[in-house]
């Protein structure tokens, strides 16, 4: 016969004294240190935004991010993790817009864009500190004392340092891309700050049709109308589709000649005095 024996396990208590151990030990220190130099594995790691306290999404991506790096230092590699801050960006913005009761970008620039910017950098001095606790919780090994800042001038200057590198060995191009855009605070924005909760609203926004002039001495103020519900991609506009089966019109109006599909005639130029001088497809 076996008797069962059950034990109560203070699971705070042991999880401190393990995390004090570690420290008291410098564990981590050494799991560095012990290694050679001239062994390096190097892992960079994505910086989190200074926007509060961790969640879930941060704290799982940092659990992959500790067992990458000490499976290396397993295998005799020397890893220095160095912990980092993303501090531009909008949810920075956002949260000490927030913070002093400012709407909108008018008020920003009447209370002063120096002083907003002051209020930036308090909140990631106050809100930074708050991070060691749970990461250190989670049993990840990381250097703190040490972490860098995408705000500081040592970092900025580096990320100019490696751009100019690239241009020099002719790896830089000048291009053309739509962005999403943010109205309220005139500025681009990344596909994570849309998909973040609560940050996308349907909105009411006018059609515009814009007149695009055809090159050529016979097509002397000749102007072909096109029709569209995102204004915003005009400036990297490269062509104008056409169907070769549609019929389109040309029609005279203030002395100008405008090419249109036939059956928007009425509802594009409705109000509108014009002549009609041809009718073709396409083609």
């Amino acid at each position: 016969m076996f008797k069962s024996v059950s034990a109560k396990v203070d699971f705070a208590k042991e999880e401190k004294r393990i995390l004090n151990f570690w420290k008291e030990n410098k564990i981590f220190e050494k799991s560095i240190n012990q290694r050679p130099k001239t062994n390096p594995y190097s892992f960079y790691d994505g910086p989190p935004f200074v926007t509060g306290y961790p969640h879930y999404g941060g704290l799982l991506s940092s659990i992959a991010k500790d067992v990458i790096p000490r499976y290396q230092t397993m295998r005799g590699k020397r890893v220095r993790r160095v912990w980092g801050w993303d501090c531009h960006g909008l949810p920075i913005e956002n949260m000490v817009e927030e913070k002093l009761g400012l709407k909108n970008r008018r008020e920003i620039l009447k209370f002063g864009i120096n002083k907003f910017i002051e209020e930036c950098r308090r909140y990631v001095e106050e809100t930074s500190p708050e991070w060691k606790w749970y990461i250190d919780h989670i049993g990840r090994w990381v250097d703190f004392d040490h972490a860098y800042r995408t705000m500081d001038l040592k970092y900025m200057e580096t990320v100019i340092w490696v751009f100019k590198r690239l241009y020099d060995k002719g790896l830089i191009y000048k291009g053309n891309r739509v962005s999403l855009f943010c109205p309220r605070c005139s500025t681009p924005v990344s596909n994570f700050e849309i998909a973040m909760d609560d940050s996308y609203a349907m909105m009411r926004d006018p059609a515009v049709t814009v007149k695009f002039r055809l090159k050529g001495k016979k097509f002397k103020d000749t102007f072909i109308l096109a029709w569209t519900t995102t204004p915003w991609t005009l400036p990297s506009n490269r062509a104008l589709v056409v169907d070769p089966k549609e019929n389109y019109i040309m029609v005279k109006l203030n002395g100008e000649r405008l090419i249109l599909a036939k059956k928007r005639e009425r509802s594009t130029l409705a109000s509108e005095k014009t002549q009609h001088v041809e009718e073709f497809t396409g083609r």
